[in-house]
C-alpha cells in the first residue's frame, strides 16, 4: 500500500515542493489550508486531495484527520507548515496580532501534532510528524519577538513530543530553516548563487528525515544556504 502524506498549511512554496516530491515518491498526498482555491495548480500537477482547515481550530483539525483517514488512510507523514507573523518594535506591537501569531504557530502546531499522534498510536505501526521551524526557532531577532516566541514554543513542542513518542515508534522531527527561501515571487539570486534555500532541496531534507532508519533517528536538523552565517 502506498504511504500517505498530509501537509498542513499548504501553499505555493515549500509545501508545493513537498507535495511534488512525495507524489513522485509514490505517496498519496493530502493538502490542508484555509483557502484551498489557491492550491489548484499543485492539485492538478500531483493528484493531491485538498481539505479546507483552519489549523487553529481544534474541531477543524480533528475533522481534517477524520476525513483524510476516511478518504486515504492514516497519514504516515504529517508535516505542520502553517504559521503567521507580525513584526515591529516591541512597545508598538498590537496585542491581538501577537496573540494571532502565537496561536497560528504554537497552538496550531500542538493541535496538528496531537491529532497526528493519536492517529498513529491508534494504528499501531509508526510514522512521522515533522514541524517546520525557522531561524527564529533558535535565535530571537529585533522587531520579531512574536515570531520568535511562536517558533521557540513550536521547537519545544517538537522536542517534547520526540522524547515521548519516539520510544513508541513515532518519529518526530523539527527542521530549522535558517535563511530565506526562494519561493515563487522572490528573486532566487538576490543573495548570490544559491544564496537562498531552494524549496525543492528543503523538501528532500524533509523526506530524508521521514525515511531515516529508526536506529538513527534525528529529532532536529538545520538547513541553511552555504553563505548564511550561524
Amino acid at each position: 500500500m502506498p504511504e500517505i502524506a498530509l501537509i498542513v498549511g499548504a501553499g505555493s512554496g515549500l509545501s508545493a515542493s513537498l507535495a511534488r516530491l512525495c507524489a513522485r515518491d509514490g505517496m498519496k498526498v493530502a493538502l490542508a489550508a484555509r483557502d484551498i482555491g489557491k492550491l489548484q495548480p499543485i492539485l492538478d500537477e500531483t493528484g493531491a486531495v485538498a481539505y479546507p482547515c483552519d489549523a487553529t481550530d481544534a474541531n477543524q483539525v480533528a475533522g481534517l484527520f477524520s476525513l483524510v483517514e476516511r478518504d486515504l488512510g492514516v497519514p504516515d507523514l504529517t508535516v505542520f507548515n502553517a504559521g503567521y507573523r507580525t513584526r515591529g518594535p516591541l512597545v508598538e506591537l498590537d496585542v491581538e496580532e501577537v496573540r494571532k501569531t502565537l496561536i497560528a504557530s504554537a497552538f496550531a502546531g500542538f493541535l496538528v501534532g496531537q491529532a497526528a499522534a493519536r492517529a498513529l498510536l491508534r494504528r499501531g505501526h509508526g510514522g512521522s510528524i515533522i514541524f517546520t521551524g525557522a531561524s527564529a526557532s533558535v535565535k530571537g531577532y529585533p522587531k520579531s519577538s512574536p515570531f520568535a516566541m511562536g517558533k521557540f514554543a513550536l521547537r519545544g513542542l517538537a522536542e517534547s513530543m520526540a522524547r515521548e513518542l519516539q520510544p513508541q515508534n513515532i518519529h518526530v522531527g523539527h527542521v530549522v530553516i535558517d535563511g530565506g527561501i526562494a519561493n515563487p515571487g522572490r528573486d532566487a539570486n538576490a543573495r548570490g548563487a544559491d544564496g537562498m534555500l531552494s524549496p525543492d532541496a528543503i523538501a528532500e531534507s524533509f523526506l530524508h528525515l521521514h525515511r531515516q532508519h529508526r536506529s538513527a533517528w534525528s529529532w532536529e536538523i538545520a538547513v541553511r544556504p552555504w553563505v548564511e552565517n550561524f
